[in-house]
């Protein structure tokens, strides 16, 4: 049963839903879906198929990219008749490369309660049986569409060090975008690909990037269905010639502001980069700097 919060109007439910299996929801999903008074979903005929495979009958209202600020004026003016609403996508958690955080600002923006109700979602599905080992994932989504942009994304990701970066793509980038990671960020690191998670020909497999081309194009069906793509962490350099141009230049413009030890230490913060080594830098720096700028 639902608690007493959750019998409550004038409340916006965050429902996740499966990203595949339609058995991958909740039961506090399925009490919720089934007692608001109107369901908003990314695609109607998308929710109709989840809605009935669990015999949920309700009101359904789309809210897409495309109509979302305009969709979410008229939830505001629902919410304020005191009616209970839930907020679905295709699959996964809404706001979460996927339409609803607008709508989400502009109800708690008004003062609405909202109710997130968690479930699945591609990225941590993906990351929990990839095997790649690192204390911290940086999320992106998905990368832009043209291939300049796309390495210029990716090139700002390249020194994220202790980091799996996570991406989405759809099929019929995946190739352009993998051979721009190759060009980026080299052959050696390892990529992981989630391949129609939770589905019948669901395929979760890891390579080095030099090999990934090739693994892909081996076989037509590798390139079907929607991704995941997991990047292991870059390594973190063991030479002070090794240090990033991007953290020497943070380093000199706090060092011109701050105390050495404070400099070292914010800019091994932002970068990542090792802090004895960073400290090193900024040693023989301020011994070659003018007096009058010490």
């Amino acid at each position: 049963m639902l608690n007493a919060e959750e019998k409550s109007k004038g409340t916006l439910y965050v429902v996740a839903t499966p990203i595949g299996n339609l058995c991958d929801i909740t039961l506090r999903a399925l009490q919720v879906l089934s007692t608001v008074d109107i369901i908003v979903a990314e695609h109607v005929q998308n929710a109709h198929k989840l809605l009935a495979r669990h015999a949920v009958q309700a009101r359904i209202m789309p809210l897409h990219q495309h109509n979302e600020a305009r969709v979410a004026e008229k939830i505001i003016e629902l919410l304020k008749g005191n009616k209970s609403i839930a907020l679905i996508t295709d699959a996964g958690t809404p706001g979460i490369s996927d339409p609803g955080a607008w709508l989400v600002r502009v109800a708690r923006e008004q003062g609405f309660q909202v109710v997130p109700i968690p479930g699945a979602n591609a990225a941590l599905c993906a990351l929990s049986a990839s095997g790649l080992i690192a204390p911290h994932f940086f999320f992106h989504g998905f990368l832009p569409v043209k291939s300049g942009e796309r390495q210029r994304k990716l090139a700002a990701l390249k020194n994220l060090y202790a980091c799996i970066l996570v991406f989405y793509e759809a099929p019929h980038r995946v190739l352009e975008s993998v051979a721009d990671m190759i060009a980026v960020f080299g052959q050696a690191r390892e990529i992981t690909f989630a391949r129609e998670l939770t589905k019948l020909f669901e395929t979760i497999h890891t390579c080095a990037l030099g090999d990934a081309l090739d693994w892909l194009q081996a076989d037509a069906n590798r390139l079907k269905g929607e991704f995941v793509l997991l990047l292991s962490p870059a390594s973190k350099p063991e030479r002070e010639t090794d240090i990033s141009l991007e953290a020497k230049q943070i380093l000199m413009i706090l060092q011109k502001e701050l105390s050495l030890k404070q400099a070292v230490q914010l800019a091994a913060e932002i970068t990542g980069e090792n802090r004895k080594q960073l400290y090193a830098l900024a040693l023989e720096k301020q011994k070659s700097m003018p007096e009058n700028e010490v």
